[in-house]
């Protein structure tokens, strides 16, 4: 079995809901796709997007909305890739914690819907993240649990940091913490580009600077500010999944753990070490040395699969297959810490209707 906790989901259904934030796609000149959510407009593209407008086979935008509101597109996609189940999210560009509170909270509540519906249809296959404005914690507790209780959702979808200006260490977010572990689901931490909070210099990152090299940055901020924040003496149970193979904690983890036990300020009451049981990481790296040490240095028992599919960047191969590692823990990855995390069973998750044939397969 092959569960993926890293999908996205670009959904129409909850595009399009302000005349300024968005967020909003249209067609370029050049037939590729364009993204705008206030200031910010997206540069980096779909590979499979311009391969597609270079043949001239590329759909319309009306076109590739109708194919992608039908789930059953989205399940061809996981067969050809050899995947049984995934767990969808939001695009961080969707975020939308720069934005007033009252929009944010709405949009929240329109994703957990759209989303929620997407995936009852699934035959147990597909499974999603719920979206909570934290910019607005006071509105995420009732937001989160009606998500999980009404459309199913297995946990929390997060930025890295700057959720309106706060942070994970930031008191306030207190109540949505202690939501998530009485609930005893997981957060799913993924950065976000943090220029779409710039306003009008927001396309001063020439680069996509704040996404490609910065959501790493934001997703080690998470796991820094929730140790020396305090937060999971506050909160031992709760659990964290960090995506992109943990932003850079598993490769200076020996210096975070020295720097931690010299920081004056620093409010956690144990070594950094000791707060390793709370995370959760996946091995989505392109190359295979780098993916193997950061296996052996994590352990099978902390790591989940994901491959950011959907994304510019998304693994296309099965990230375990050429690890040296047992059978055993590679199920671990594969599947069954994610079982864990969710409460579920083997029998709770539909299978992949045929073998992996096309790990290039479109994905939608």
């Amino acid at each position: 079995m092959l569960i993926d906790l890293h999908a996205h989901a670009v959904h129409p259904d909850f595009y399009d809901q302000d005349p300024f934030w968005g967020p909003q796609f249209a067609v370029k000149n050049n037939g590729d796709f364009s993204l705008k959510v206030g200031h910010w407009i997206l540069t980096l593209g779909q590979p499979e997007r311009r391969a597609a407008v270079e043949a001239g086979t590329a759909l319309s935008l009306e076109e590739h909305w109708k194919m992608v509101r039908d789930s059953r597109n989205r399940l061809k996609s996981m067969d050809a890739a050899g995947q049984d189940a995934q767990v969808l999210s939001i695009p961080s560009h969707c975020y939308m914690y720069w934005t007033p509170a009252d929009f944010s909270t709405r949009f929240a509540k329109r994703c957990n819907e759209v989303l929620g519906t997407y995936c009852a249809d699934s035959d147990n296959r597909l499974f999603y993240w719920a979206h909570a404005p934290l910019n607005v914690p006071e509105a995420c507790p009732e937001i989160i649990r009606h998500a999980v209780k009404e459309y199913g959702a297995v946990g929390l979808s997060a930025g890295g940091a700057n959720f309106g200006g706060l942070e994970f260490d930031s008191p306030e977010l207190d109540t949505v913490w202690e939501t998530m572990c009485d609930l005893d689901l997981p957060i799913f931490v993924h950065g976000y580009n943090q220029s779409v909070t710039w306003g009008e210099k927001a396309n001063d990152d020439r680069y996509e600077t704040t996404a490609i090299v910065g959501m790493n940055y934001d997703e080690t901020q998470c796991f820094w500010n929730l140790i020396c924040g305090g937060v999971l003496d506050r909160f031992p149970d709760l659990k964290v999944y960090i995506t992109h193979a943990g932003g850079f904690v598993p490769y200076q983890l020996g210096r975070l753990d020295e720097c931690n036990k010299n920081l004056e300020v620093r409010h956690n009451k144990h070594d950094l070490m000791h707060y390793m049981k709370n995370f959760w990481f996946d091995p989505e790296i392109h190359a295979l040395p780098m993916r193997q040490a950061m296996c052996e240095l994590i352990g099978a028992d902390q790591l989940v699969y994901g491959t950011n599919f959907g994304g510019s960047d998304a693994i296309r191969f099965d990230m375990t297959a050429d690890l040296r590692m047992s059978d055993e823990d590679k199920d671990k990855i594969r599947y069954l810490n994610a079982l864990k995390l969710f409460h579920k069973e083997e029998s709770d998750i539909g299978r992949c209707s045929s073998p992996a044939v096309d790990a290039m397969a479109v994905p939608l």
